[in-house]
């Protein structure tokens, strides 16, 4: 059987890694320093204290808060 690829925010996370120079674990982990913030403040967060677009930062959020749930 053929690898499905990738799918939702991690399907960002090669092109994240390459852009800004940081494995995702160290993203989520600056992401963890900052909860209980608002999906919508981490997001300005990266964007603004990160330079990252804001497709990237959604995508970041997005993944980390859903592990967060688990």
């Amino acid at each position: 059987m053929a690898d499905e690829p990738t799918k939702g925010p991690a399907s960002y996370f090669p092109s994240i890694e390459q852009k800004y120079g940081k494995p995702i674990a160290e993203w989520q982990a600056l992401i963890r320093t900052h909860l209980p913030a608002k999906h919508v403040e981490l997001v300005a967060m990266l964007k603004n204290d990160h330079q990252m677009g804001h497709g990237h930062a959604n995508a970041l959020v997005a993944h980390t808060l859903a592990a967060e749930q688990d």
